[in-house]
């Protein structure tokens, strides 16, 4: 007995407090929570009317018997008792509302990165001899080509001393000539001696010449020997001249051609160090290029990312200037040094097309592909708790019933969600954002969460 007094005490006062402020049980968004606070607002308005209506009354009426009491009492219970129940019912088996995460297809794990735009192949070009410079071909910001001409030495005294070796070269060939003359004459001398001596020795054997005459032919002979011999060693002493002529010129040219200063490869000027009429030293930088094919964005990565990254990964660069643009592109080279410092790791991501408008040294966004899902479901991590080492719990509906299951977390995303990879149900659905009431087994009726 003092159990259901007890019980019916407690009904009265949580009756009295709902009518005092419904707003206890009821939520402005939730649809049973307004009709509880409506019914109770009425209640509110009707009761002083009935206050009021009772106070008018005859005061035989007011001063009826006591004994009515009870009854209005056994009324106000038999609301509460009903009052109450609606109440439990609304909070324990009443569907909740919420919003599930969207499957989502062919979903791009990325690494990100900031950086700047630079080159592998950067060159400081100067002349290889000393001068006063005379021309300027190209500025800073040109485009050159494998041969260019950029600039250009005074080279009158070179040009001079090259004519000079050509005119030798000339006088080599003469020499050459003239000796090759002599050679000739020495040999036709040689044979009228051999044929005057042969006749002699015929004119001894007969005695009609004296063997004195014969010996002086015979010597005649040997010096025209001598004389082709000189003459044949005279003709390669001019060629030997020739030769030296020959090599003096190219020398000169080679020299000459020091005077012109030409690009290595394609590229760009990114500097011009030097004025007309500087008087640059020797190997003093003029211009500095880079090569075109070897310009790249390179990218300041997090250590804790970049054991993700491998050489050839597809990737997509954002210039400062563009930011509406992503060129696309690859991991050409990961370095071999981490900054310490910032505790972060420098990639070297090459353009697959180099665009027009490229500025070395312009800010950069680097946004590289470490794999693709086939099919995700997308979580933020306020909607999974006791998220760590890559596990977490998340709420599911399950055949539309509320359900709790431990899951297997992939790496984060580039805009804060994580991936589930394991732990699901065939048929669950993860709710997106945690909501009040949530219990495992509740009813729910779900929403899909806007896809991002």
């Amino acid at each position: 007995m003092v159990r259901s007094e007890l019980s019916i005490l407690l009904l009265v006062d949580w009756s009295i407090l709902l009518l005092v402020d419904p707003s206890i049980v009821a939520k402005p968004n939730d649809k049973y929570g307004l009709d509880i606070m409506h019914l109770f607002t009425a209640l509110q308005t009707v009761a002083p009317q009935t206050k009021a209506r009772v106070s008018n009354r005859p005061a035989s009426t007011r001063d009826a018997p006591r004994h009515k009491r009870p009854a209005v009492l056994v009324v106000l219970i038999t609301v509460a008792v009903v009052l109450a129940g609606f109440l439990s019912w609304f909070i324990l088996f009443s569907p909740v509302t919420v919003s599930i995460a969207p499957v989502e297809m062919n979903v791009r794990e990325q690494v990100y990165g900031l950086g700047v735009v630079g080159a592998r192949v950067q060159s400081n070009v100067g002349f290889k001899v000393a001068g006063v410079l005379a021309a300027l071909m190209v500025d800073q910001g040109d485009r050159v080509h494998a041969g260019q001409v950029l600039a250009k030495l005074d080279a009158r005294d070179i040009e001079a001393q090259v004519d000079v070796m050509k005119a030798g070269v000339s006088q080599a060939r003469a020499n050459i000539d003239k000796a090759k003359s002599d050679v000739v004459s020495a040999e036709a001398t040689l044979s009228n001696a051999k044929a005057i001596s042969a006749r002699r020795d015929i004119l001894v054997e007969k005695r009609f010449a004296s063997i004195e005459e014969a010996q002086i032919n015979q010597t005649t002979m040997r010096v025209a020997e001598a004389s082709l011999a000189s003459a044949r060693s005279a003709v390669e002493v001019a060629e030997a001249a020739f030769q030296s002529a020959e090599a003096q010129v190219i020398f000169q040219q080679a020299t000459l051609a020091y005077y012109t200063l030409y690009a290595p490869y394609d590229g760009w000027v990114i500097s011009r160090n030097l004025e007309l009429g500087s008087m640059p030293n020797l190997g003093q930088s003029v211009f500095t290029l880079v090569a075109a094919d070897t310009v790249w964005a390179v990218g300041y990565v997090d250590e804790r990312l970049a054991g993700r990254l491998s050489i050839g990964q597809p990737a997509e660069i954002v210039l400062r200037s563009d930011q509406d643009t992503r060129i696309p592109g690859h991991v050409a080279r990961i370095e071999i040094q981490s900054d310490p410092v910032n505790e972060e790791r420098l990639v070297d991501v090459a353009f697959d097309q180099m665009p027009q408008n490229i500025h070395l040294a312009e800010q950069a966004y680097v946004y590289i592909t470490t794999g693709t899902l086939p099919r995700a479901v997308l979580v933020s991590p306020a909607g999974i708790s006791d998220l760590h080492d890559g596990y977490g719990t998340v709420w599911t509906v399950e055949d539309g019933r509320l359900a709790r299951r431990q899951v297997t977390l992939g790496p984060q995303l580039l805009d804060g969600r994580l991936p589930i990879r394991d732990g699901l149900q065939a048929n669950a659905a993860v709710v997106a954002a945690p909501v009040s009431g949530l219990r495992v087994g509740r009813a729910a009726r779900i929403v899909e969460a806007p896809h991002r």
